[in-house]
């Protein structure tokens, strides 16, 4: 016997991180979607570090920062595009999805809207 599957609302809340080695759709969801809150606290913090830098020139926090949320966006460039690529989304949305990763807190809204969508079977 199987285990009962979780309502709708307790799937949406569910950890990315149990779906994660998953293939197909599934996986590739978790994964951008570990990658789309990892970024946007990079951001966030990146953003901090730029503060800091040029308010009390402390340029010690952007050496670290820096490279290290760059290096994550290459990856959440790439997850998105696997993403994009296995749910068929149009240009628009993908480079929509693309650029979320690049303004603070925009990150987070967009995990929500394409995990909704992603779920639901909509396009984006």
């Amino acid at each position: 016997m199987s285990a009962p599957r979780p309502s709708e609302t307790d799937a949406s809340e569910a950890s990315p991180l149990s779906d994660a080695a998953t293939p197909g759709i599934t996986g590739a969801l978790a994964r951008w979607r570990v990658l789309a809150y990892i970024v946007g606290v990079g951001l966030l913090a990146l953003v901090a570090a730029m503060i800091a830098k040029y308010s009390a020139d402390e340029g010690q926090y952007m050496r670290v920062i820096g490279p290290v949320h760059g290096f994550l966006y290459a990856v959440y460039l790439v997850l998105a595009i696997d993403l994009a690529l296995k749910a068929r989304w149009s240009m628009k949305g993908t480079v929509l999805v693309l650029l979320a990763g690049v303004v603070p807190f925009v990150s987070f809204y967009a995990e929500r809207q394409v995990t909704r969508k992603v779920r639901a079977g909509e396009k984006l």
